[in-house]
């Protein structure tokens, strides 16, 4: 199940992205406009900044706006930065592999097999998605 931060970290970009201009964005606009708490908001917003999404701007006339254009903003990144890994499993990760411990050979696993097809399938729809995409 995706994450309430990452929901609700989805739903503040694409409140970014659908903003004229480039100018900054206050939380508490985000989180009413949203319905989102601006407690929990300000460090998912902290962490997008931190990860190069996002820019910010202190004093009058503040808040969060975006540094790229939503086009270049692809929906990997944003989901490995929101919510980790996106491999259900870590014997299938592409960026976070690790051996299962209950497993001696991958390759006759059934589980593994299964988990390759879904991470595929869903890199599938992340890789050709960007944050454009999702502003109505």
């Amino acid at each position: 199940m995706l994450s309430k931060k990452t929901k609700y970290g989805l739903k503040a970009l694409t409140y970014l992205a659908s903003q004229k201009g480039n100018t900054p964005v206050q939380i508490s606009e985000i989180a009413q406009h949203e319905n989102i708490s601006q407690k929990f908001l300000e460090s998912i917003l902290l962490s997008l900044r931190k990860s190069g999404f996002l820019g910010s701007k202190k004093g009058k006339g503040g808040g969060y706006y975006l540094i790229k254009k939503p086009e270049e903003v692809l929906m990997t990144d944003v989901m490995r930065v929101l919510e980790g890994p996106i491999a259900m499993v870590p014997c299938v990760s592409l960026n976070f592999y690790e051996k299962c411990d209950d497993c001696p050979d991958e390759d006759a696993c059934s589980v593994h097999t299964l988990m390759l097809k879904v991470r595929d399938s869903t890199l599938e729809v992340y890789r050709n998605n960007t944050l454009a995409d999702l502003v109505k």
